[in-house]
């Protein structure tokens, strides 16, 4: 993105470029739902297109993270602390990290989920993506705090969504103890390197909720300082 691009984002709202970085992150995450489809399937071509895909979205989200580090005016008049701008943007930024992290070791490893378990595995992926939209939804009401002077019913309304990401990783939390017993009852039948790969890959799924919670008290820390 070009210096001049960047700095007309922050002329027309100091959030805007936070708030497109946040969609190439969402979009990174989102992906990784026809990423497990085709993993399902084992076709493991597809599943390269897509890892591809989320890739070029994390790399996207990077090259953005940097122009927000390096163009966010210093004299921005805000009720927001610069340097709690930019930690948001480092946790969002780490939601896109995940997911091509997820992906990429998926995509090495070739080995799949067991058939037993891949309807319940989906339903968590997409409960720890339900976070991952979540964080974004808070990030994009962000201008209406902004021009309510954050308070008011917009903020209470922000703070309620940044409460539901609470109960969003609960459920993942529950969904991945059902998933590991799961594994439990059939890992005589695996490679126990197999086994412990899938052991991790659960606790990958569920980092996207946690790291989601996070943005959203980092948003939380943030509006109680402004």
């Amino acid at each position: 993105m070009a210096i001049n691009n960047i700095l007309g984002l922050f002329a027309h709202s100091p959030l805007k470029p936070l708030q497109k970085h946040s969609d190439k992150v969402t979009e990174a995450c989102s992906l990784l739902v026809q990423f497990f489809e085709a993993i399902f399937a084992e076709d493991w071509e597809k599943a390269e297109k897509v890892r591809l895909q989320i890739s070029e979205a994390e790399r996207m989200a990077d090259t953005l993270k940097r122009e927000i580090r390096l163009k966010l005016p210093r004299g921005l008049f805000l009720p927001i602390d610069r340097r709690d701008l930019l930690e948001l943007v480092t946790q969002q930024d780490k939601l896109a990290n995940y997911a091509k992290d997820i992906s990429g070791r998926m995509v090495g490893r070739q080995f799949g989920i067991p058939e037993v378990m891949q309807e319940d595995f989906m339903k968590f992926v997409c409960r720890s993506l339900d976070a991952t939209v979540q964080a974004h939804r808070v990030i994009e009401e962000m201008d209406k705090l902004l021009e309510t002077g954050f308070r008011g019913r917009e903020l209470t309304f922000v703070n309620t969504m940044i409460t539901e990401l609470d109960t969003i990783e609960d459920d993942t939390d529950q969904m991945q103890i059902k998933l590991r017993l799961m594994l439990r009852n059939v890992e005589s039948e695996y490679n126990p390197i197999d086994v412990m790969f899938l052991y991790k890959i659960f606790e990958w799924i569920g980092v996207l909720a946690d790291q989601a919670q996070r943005v959203g008290s980092r948003i939380e820390l943030m509006l109680a300082r402004s």
